[in-house]
């Protein structure tokens, strides 16, 4: 994690370094200074008191002073200042006409700055780090040939030596305040370049950044975004913490039920308007009111919220709760039910709800009804649902599934999807048959399988045909399916024999491709005797004889018929005298309820005894709970298929 940093620490910081690179352009430049002063100024100092010097003696020499008079100008001027010392060496040609005195001979040495000045150059010499020694070359101009005859114009007739301490140098005024001056704004234009750049990069560009991803939310509407700028400042994070606090503060209050803490309306709305295929199921309780007005809106509230935890706890599959208005919940699922699983849940919420003792306080409690709405797709899923829920509760019916006929809507851009989705399935071999196990009621055994349709779509999800079967029809792609999944299941069972049955219609009946396809993989395969084909009774049968010309040639190979969903529809005891049926697949809406409901005991006792003294054998599908199946069992039925007993699966794991 990276440390942060806050702006007084940038600020101090800023400061620190403008500070340092100024002491240590000041410390570089007083070094050049003190050199410049040593090398340049002194020797301007030293060249105007050497002059001086010079022209002292030489008005000396003019009024005709003598050697010792010069000599005691030379000590009276070294006595005017003790640090200082002057000393006069005279050149050979003035020793040829005025004599060579001792201390010529002792004092001058041959040095290189002293030969450089009897050489005519001005020589500058530090004997350590206070003391300067200054060279002044005595050149010959034309008014002193008068004394000085064996010497020309430009001959060095002497040199002046003067030595003294740096301390004494004199360095210009001028220069020191223009020094100052540059300094200081040398100094305000770095500070200020410093801050520029340092705030533009910890201040300015965070913040530009910091309002810019404020304008994104803001322009999109969408408060569940945040802010997740990288920076290291302190102040900088802490502005953007607050700010997700407050979005978070602002979503929560926006998209969730103040009561019970769910995802509200308009959470919900967000989610449909993606537009995926899911399940949606709206929750309503019955007579919600009469709770209100008996025990007030305190007790109806907590009821409200008991409710959800208990929905929470009853549902296990994947799935959000959502809070409606009032006294509505919804049920959101993104996965694929076939329709006797989705009646299942359906059933399951209702049944636990219902027998759930909401106590409110001690000793007092209530028992709630609720109804359900439900609808599959990728559109229009809250409306139909709810259309759903109003026709449920107006027929007294715990649960209803939408179907199209509740409301013609437009649905040509899903149909047109479908259909692309069949197609590719097609194409790329995505039809998968899936099996659901039959078991014998008495045994608990698995006799056999039902071959059931799914599609597998892009994301790896297996579509059951109630979102596609009738759309298949209207577009002629629905016996190219039928077909394959009469090949694949004949291929999944051929080397390995077990009883199995296959959903057949009487539109697949009347299509000669589809039954010369049967024909032909009962004749090659030879498994005929392990062959049930279940005959969708709901759909009516107009046409006796080419049905039971089917049966017949089917029979011819050892096949078994069944009839599906009986006891609804065109239901009636003389198709089991006609088609010679060998099971009766008794219709799941009243097996779901026959633990319960004594009107669906006595339909389907009719429908046992019936089929006993024909010799058929009978099924019960749907069943969902040990109830349900306990029943069965003491109704004598003969065979039970469900969710209780076994899920449709891609695999076989055991066979017979």
């Amino acid at each position: 994690m990276k440390i942060k940093t806050s702006y007084t620490k940038v600020i101090v910081g800023i400061i620190l370094v403008a500070l340092t690179i100024t002491l240590t352009t000041l410390f570089f430049y007083t070094s050049y200074m003190k050199k410049e002063a040593i090398l340049t100024l002194s020797k301007d100092d030293a060249k105007k008191t050497s002059m001086f010097i010079f022209e002292s003696l030489y008005s000396g020499m003019a009024k005709g002073w003598d050697r010792e008079d010069i000599k005691k100008i030379i000590f009276r001027l070294n006595a005017i200042d003790k640090h200082m010392n002057i000393n006069v060496f005279r050149g050979e040609k003035v020793s040829d006409i005025f004599g060579r005195i001792e201390l010529d001979k002792n004092l001058k040495v041959n040095t290189n700055s002293l030969e450089q000045a009897f050489n005519g150059e001005e020589t500058l010499e530090i004997i350590d780090n206070n003391t300067i020694q200054f060279h002044y070359p005595i050149v010959a101009k034309q008014e002193c040939l008068k004394c000085h005859t064996n010497s020309q114009t430009g001959d060095v007739l002497g040199v002046i030596e003067i030595s003294y301490p740096v301390v004494d140098i004199k360095v210009s005024l001028a220069k020191m305040t223009n020094f100052f001056i540059l300094c200081v704004i040398f100094l305000i234009f770095l500070i200020f370049l410093l801050i520029f750049l340092k705030f533009n990069k910890y201040l300015i560009q965070p913040i530009r950044n910091f309002i810019a991803t404020v304008d994104l939310i803001v322009n999109n509407k969408d408060i569940s975004k945040r802010l997740t700028l990288e920076n290291n400042i302190a102040e900088i994070n802490s502005m953007q913490n607050v700010f997700n606090n407050m979005l978070d503060t602002l979503e929560n209050q926006f998209y969730n039920d103040e009561l019970t803490g769910l995802p509200n309306r308009k959470r919900l709305l967000d989610l449909l308007d993606r537009k995926e295929e899911a399940i949606l199921m709206i929750i309503n309780i019955d007579g919600f009111q009469e709770i209100n007005n008996l025990f007030g809106h305190d007790i109806g509230d907590t009821v409200l919220k008991k409710l959800a935890a208990t929905i929470k706890s009853v549902v296990k599959e994947k799935s959000g709760l959502y809070k409606l208005h009032a006294d509505e919940y919804v049920l959101y699922c993104q996965k694929s039910f076939d329709l006797e699983e989705l009646e299942g849940i359906a059933l399951h919420i209702v049944d636990s709800v219902t027998k759930e003792y909401f106590s409110i306080k001690k000793d007092n409690g209530v028992y709630i009804n609720i109804t359900i709405g439900i609808s599959y797709g990728d559109a229009y899923l809250l409306t139909h649902a709810d259309i759903a829920l109003r026709i449920a509760k107006k027929e007294k019916k715990k649960y209803l599934i939408y179907e199209h006929y509740m409301k013609k809507t437009q649905e040509y851009e899903s149909n047109l999807k479908w259909t692309q989705k069949l197609k590719l399935a097609v194409e790329n071999d995505r039809v998968v048959p899936f099996f659901q196990p039959i078991v014998d009621c008495k045994t608990e055994q698995i006799v056999k399988y039902e071959t059931l349709m799914r599609i597998e779509d892009e994301n790896g999800d297996y579509i059951p045909p109630m979102y596609f079967l009738e759309l298949s029809k209207k577009n002629r792609i629905y016996h190219e399916l039928t077909k394959i999944m009469i090949r694949k299941t004949f291929a999944k069972f051929e080397d390995k024999p077990s009883l199995f049955s296959i959903n057949i219609s009487v539109e697949d009946i009347a299509n000669a491709e589809v039954v010369d396809l049967i024909v032909e993989k009962l004749d090659k395969t030879g498994i005929g005797k392990y062959v049930s084909f279940e005959l969708l009774e709901s759909e009516g049968i107009q046409n006796f004889d080419e049905v039971i010309t089917f049966i017949k040639k089917v029979k011819y190979y050892g096949c078994s018929i069944s009839i599906d969903d009986f006891g609804t529809g065109y239901s009636n005891f003389e198709y089991l005298m006609k088609l010679q049926v060998d099971y009766i697949k008794i219709d799941g809406s009243m097996i779901k309820t026959i633990d319960r409901d004594k009107n669906s005991q006595m339909v389907v006792e009719t429908i046992v005894d019936f089929s006993k003294k024909m010799g058929i054998k009978t099924i019960a599908e749907f069943v969902h709970s040990k109830d349900v199946y306990d029943k069965l069992l003491e109704l004598d039925i003969d065979y039970a298929q469900g969710y209780y007993l076994g899920v449709p699966a891609k695999d076989i794991k055991n066979f017979n």
